[in-house]
């Protein structure tokens, strides 16, 4: 079954397994051996403490399922803005789709400023989590790939295809009222 203009709901777990936030529901714009993208406007998300909040601004969200990263790309007054979790691969089961979250983040914002946030999370959780050597050395790894991409504005960075993929939502969505 194609799972193409199917709403999926996305779950974030932590390295142990446990449940650290719910998105209600995303819209699968594409699904390829790479990855999935979905779309999202005002979506609802539950954290593992309970709190509820909706998303802002319409999003397009990319979870690759062979590398360690998931980008949600936030469509913004003055541009797209990248939010970039360093994750585990994502998968889709059973109409969900699920990751773990790996704390490491780096942000792109519409005048190209990079930022890395979390560094102390991830030591934090590093310890807490008794993530092994080669863990470590995968997340690293990832993350410089994801600054390189970043900097040259390499795929999912490209303002184009995520403003491509959101006209796609909004023709579908548009459609099915």
């Amino acid at each position: 079954m194609s799972l193409f203009n199917h709403w999926l709901a996305i779950q974030c777990y932590k390295h142990d397994g446990t449940l650290h936030r719910c998105w209600d529901r995303g819209l699968v714009l594409a699904n390829n051996e790479d990855f999935i993208v979905v779309a999202t406007k005002r979506a609802k998300v539950v954290e593992n403490n309970g709190r509820r909040w909706f998303t802002k601004e319409p999003a397009v969200t990319i979870f690759s399922k062979k590398e360690w990263w998931n980008v949600i790309c936030m469509l913004k007054e003055d541009g797209v803005c990248y939010y970039c979790n360093i994750a585990s691969p994502s998968l889709i089961d059973s109409h969900l789709i699920k990751y773990i979250d790996y704390d490491l983040d780096a942000k792109l914002f519409p005048d190209n400023t990079i930022k890395v946030l979390d560094e102390k999370e991830y030591l934090r959780n590093k310890e807490h989590y008794k993530y092994s050597e080669e863990l470590d050395e995968v997340l690293r790894y990832q993350m410089n790939d994801i600054l390189k991409r970043m900097e040259n504005r390499e795929f999912p960075f490209v303002d184009e295809r995520v403003h491509s993929y959101y006209d796609k939502y909004l023709k579908l969505t548009e459609k099915a009222k």
